[in-house]
């Protein structure tokens, strides 16, 4: 099993609902192709650095997970038929992103509590 970090931008014209129902989604594909979701973070609504498809803004969410490789060729197709997704971007962890990613975790949900 290797190790995936993927990140998706959103279109900002959606509902919670609708925000919801895309991150369940992709949640979904990831585990019904035998992946392990090890971490998710929702980063909301953040202005892009540059516009997309006239939009200048976009709701962020990132998944690490564990997983074979052929499942980002699903993932990946999966995100183009999607019009609501204007950006994404999946890669591998080495065992230092793996420990980074770790640290990162740890702190996001320490910031959540507070």
């Amino acid at each position: 099993m290797n190790n995936y970090e993927t990140v998706f931008i959103a279109t900002p014209v959606l509902s919670d609902v609708q925000l919801k129902e895309i991150i369940g989604k992709f949640r979904g594909i990831i585990t019904e192709n035998g992946g392990k979701i090890v971490n998710e973070e929702d980063w909301g609504l953040k202005k892009l650095a540059y516009p997309i498809q006239k939009k200048t803004t976009g709701f962020y969410a990132l998944f690490q997970f564990e997983a074979e490789g052929d499942i980002v060729e699903k993932l990946e197709t999966q995100y183009r038929r999607d019009e609501r997704i204007i950006r994404f971007l999946t890669f591998k962890l080495d065992k230092y992103a793996v420990e980074y990613a770790e640290k990162r975790k740890n702190k996001y949900a320490n910031a959540k509590q507070e």
